[in-house]
């Protein structure tokens, strides 16, 4: 989002995707660790989020691009028994593509573990779906997306002018 503030021509952009991603997991876990399913902006917008909340995280990529990245070659039931919360960041799984999740070893997961997927189209993924099916809890993206429009509308109300 951009807004213009007091008739000034400079613009200051705002970006929603950390904070919508905190509200909606601060209350929900704590203690833990987590993995980061991809690597692009959201990605590092629930890292930040994460660094927050204090739960350490490790980033994991198609290939292993360098420290803190892990390849999802590398996953294996240990690191993801160590890890209770797994992010995905990835568009895997989203409408149109609705059979496609993330290469994790599912059988890995249990109770325990806290799958969160940032798509919401479909509301329940191949992920979320798989996560369930080892009786995991599941949360999708929509509750994030709420909380950036409820964001973004506070910055719109308090910042935006129509006027140059």
């Amino acid at each position: 989002m951009i807004s213009r503030k007091n008739g000034s021509v400079r613009t200051k952009g705002f970006n929603t995707d950390a904070d919508g991603f905190y509200l909606t997991l601060k209350d929900e876990v704590s203690e833990c660790k987590a993995l980061i399913l991809g690597t692009g902006g959201a990605a590092k917008a629930v890292a930040y989020a994460l660094t927050k909340l204090e739960i350490p995280y490790t980033f994991v990529s198609r290939k292993k691009k360098g420290s803190g990245i892990c390849s999802y070659d590398e996953l294996n039931v240990e690191i993801i028994k160590y890890n209770k919360l797994i992010v995905n960041t990835s568009p895997l799984g989203m409408y149109p593509d609705v059979t496609t999740f993330p290469p994790i070893p599912f059988h890995a997961l249990d109770q325990d573990h806290f799958l969160y997927d940032l798509v919401y189209n479909p509301e329940e993924t191949m992920f979320l779906n798989k996560g369930k099916a080892m009786h995991a809890r599941t949360m999708n993206g929509k509750s994030m997306l709420v909380n950036q429009a409820e964001l973004a509308y506070e910055i719109f109300k308090s910042n935006w002018s129509p006027y140059p």
